[in-house]
């Protein structure tokens, strides 16, 4: 293989923001009873727009037509002040040079402010994709092939890297190899030819080295 490209998911996977982003319903919401931890594995990588579907059919009631722009201005706020980057990842930037992109699900104005508070924006630049942009979200392929096609890899060039069983699938379905972080002994899927699951992100540069050594169709 003469190269491969590497596509980061954002989201509980480059930045430790899923709990801030859950945390924020439990502030604007105080009438859910789940915790933190239940609340984040509930919607780990799901769009924005089911969620407050499920919401809604877990309260019996319809959200504020104002909701999703209160939510969007908490997760902002908690964002600025709270958001850190996983453990690992400056280092694992550091010592991987293969091209690299980022596929969010994330808004593209939340993109960058995460990137930036988290100091990871210099190692992207605009090597940015956002699912609004196409109108493809997880576990649709979309995103990914579209991130493949616009830094000029074929599919099973592309090592995606993912937290979410939703961007597990999604980077599977799209043709590439998938590897899942799982931290602090999280649920992972069933590491296959497809998926390499890890839990430590500087075990990721070797990983990736390995496949871009064997190539995988």
């Amino acid at each position: 293989m003469a190269g491969i490209c590497v596509i980061f998911d954002l989201d509980g996977t480059l930045v430790d923001s899923e709990g801030l982003c859950n945390q924020a319903f439990l502030d604007l919401l105080p009438q859910l009873n789940d915790t933190l931890g239940t609340l984040t594995q509930r919607y780990r990588g799901k769009k924005l727009a089911h969620i407050l579907a499920d919401l809604e059919a877990r309260l019996c009631q319809g959200l504020p037509d104002a909701f999703e722009r209160r939510y969007r201005q908490r997760v902002e706020e908690l964002f600025a002040h709270e958001l850190k980057p996983m453990p690992g990842v400056f280092e694992m930037l550091e010592a991987m040079n293969f091209p690299k992109c980022i596929a969010s699900s994330g808004p593209p104005a939340k993109i960058p402010q995460a990137l930036q508070v988290s100091g990871l924006a210099p190692y992207f630049g605009d090597a940015i994709f956002s699912s609004y942009e196409i109108g493809s979200w997880k576990p649709e392929p979309g995103i990914f092939q579209y991130a493949a096609k616009a830094t000029g890899f074929m599919p099973s060039q592309c090592a995606a890297v993912e937290d979410s069983e939703v961007g597990v699938r999604a980077a599977t379905a799209a043709g590439m190899k998938a590897f899942q972080y799982v931290p602090n002994g999280g649920a992972s899927l069933r590491q296959n030819g497809f998926v390499t699951p890890f839990d430590d992100m500087l075990s990721l540069p070797q990983l990736l080295a390995h496949f871009a050594g064997h190539g995988h169709a």
